[in-house]
């Protein structure tokens, strides 16, 4: 890695200028969109047919989850202090230190340490005084924890579509599905992408709507000079070992707002106030000092490990320009750079003779490159909504021709049902921390088997 960024400078240094200095120059036309630049490796047999691969078996990708020195130094420092519980160490510990440093980090006042993206959600949606009658507009490709952490205040979760092309919330079904219950927005930044913030923003100002911001894969990714998270009333994120600040587990939720930051605290500390006080209703959701320190150990060179990947992100993207068979994911204007949780790519089987997208997967395997589907169904697709319509709790909170127009609703999301047939991912964590060469390697791997495609059904 290079110099080591203080973690009280990073977002200065991540402005959408010093990030464009960085990425390479435009290599290909659009003409030769994906053409290989070390050599003939897009053409020979298919390694899935017997050729050699494009990628050796010996080439290693980097390991995730990250760790240093320095997180192992945290981690045995907070073992021997015996102090292990964020209220053994009150105002001087890990936690307390984390939360400070990590609100800092996103331009926010204040930071609610939690054991997991999901509590940090149903902190966010209990704090607003979100429950039982009251509706909420989220994402349906997700991943559970966003409806979960709905389900969990008995609010009603209400999906809406996609923008096909960019796997977020498509604002006008968004604004479709507002009634006189819905009380709050959730957008999920899918892949670590913002979603169309703007047009969120608006209509939740429009509506008199809060907005809880998912951005549990949106870590250190920037909207119009603001970090994801920071932008809504709330933001919420996971450190789960596959996110790009991890600690097994975990979670934080921040914001600006003094008032609902207490509450926040309160409720995620089983509903006890920071005078001791037993106030209000609450599960224990506190993060743990061990959490802390794994997380305090990597700060100081997560920007450095964000701009790698945008760079390598920003790489393949030039590289696949023009390039009608895998379509990089779209972003909205204001838009200046992503946490790539995942490299997200639609895949256009029409441009591969329709090989399925399971034979394309199966083949890019054999050279050497593994993609993969992500969410395999939308969540409208799931037995938790069947499950809810039999539970005595919302026949009783929910009048019946509502629970039976949101049934309806929820089961016609076409444009998500298209991406979850389409989508293809290269993982952002460990893979897009690699060097340049393996991004050629990812390149020349498709368009070999774009060369091939015709052989696709023999695979």
């Amino acid at each position: 890695m290079a110099q080591h960024i203080h973690r009280r400078h990073f977002i200065g240094r991540l402005t959408a200028a010093s990030i464009a200095g960085m990425l390479p120059a435009p290599l290909l036309s659009a003409a030769n969109a994906g053409a290989a630049a070390t050599g003939n490796h897009t053409t020979g047999t298919l390694a899935a047919l017997g050729g050699p691969p494009v990628r050796a078996a010996a080439k290693k990708w980097p390991k995730w989850p990250y760790v240093d020195e320095r997180m192992v130094a945290e981690v045995v420092k907070t073992t021997q202090s015996g102090v292990w519980s964020r209220i053994q160490a009150r105002e001087n510990g890990n936690v307390v230190t984390f939360e400070r440093q990590f609100a800092a980090m996103l331009g926010a006042k204040y930071c609610v340490g939690t054991g997991s993206g999901t509590q940090a959600l149903a902190v966010s949606v209990a704090a607003l005084g979100i429950g039982p009658g009251d509706e909420v507009i989220t994402s349906p490709y997700t991943d559970f924890g966003t409806i979960s952490a709905i389900l969990t205040c008995r609010a009603l979760p209400v999906l809406a579509d996609l923008d096909a092309d960019s796997y977020q919330l498509d604002p006008a079904d968004v604004e479709r599905k507002i009634t006189p219950a819905t009380r709050a927005i959730m957008p999920v930044h899918m892949m670590g992408l913002p979603a169309d913030m703007d047009s969120i923003m608006a209509i939740a100002a429009k509506h008199g709507l809060k907005v809880i911001e998912d951005a549990c894969q949106g870590v250190l990714a920037t909207h119009r000079g603001r970090p994801l998270g920071s932008i809504g009333h709330l933001g919420c994120f996971s450190f789960q070992a596959s996110k790009q600040i991890a600690c097994g587990e975990g979670g934080a939720v921040i914001g600006s707002d003094a008032a609902l930051m207490d509450a926040c605290f309160t409720i995620h500390n089983h509903g006890t106030d920071k005078k001791g006080k037993h106030v209000t209703i609450g599960p224990k959701y506190r993060m743990n000092e061990f959490e802390a320190a794994v997380l305090l150990g990597q700060l100081p060179t997560a920007a450095e490990r964000f701009r790698l990947r945008n760079r390598n992100a920003d790489y393949l993207t030039e590289k696949f320009r023009g390039f009608a068979g895998l379509v990089p994911q779209k972003k909205y204007p204001g838009t200046e750079n992503g946490s790539y949780y995942n490299y997200a790519m639609s895949y256009k089987k029409e441009h591969f003779n329709h090989a399925s997208r399971q034979q394309f997967l199966k083949a890019l395997a054999a050279e050497g490159i593994a993609l993969s589907p992500y969410i395999p169904n939308g969540l409208h697709r799931e037995a938790w909504v069947d499950h809810i319509l039999r539970l005595d709790d919302y026949r009783k909170m929910y009048p019946a021709a509502r629970l039976k127009a949101w049934e309806d609703a929820t089961r016609r999301l076409p444009n998500c049902d298209r991406v979850c047939e389409e989508m293809v991912v290269l993982h952002g964590s460990g893979a897009l921390l690699a060097g340049q060469a393996d991004m050629d390697d990812v390149v020349n791997a498709v368009m070999k088997v774009y060369n091939n495609r015709e052989r696709l059904q023999g695979v």
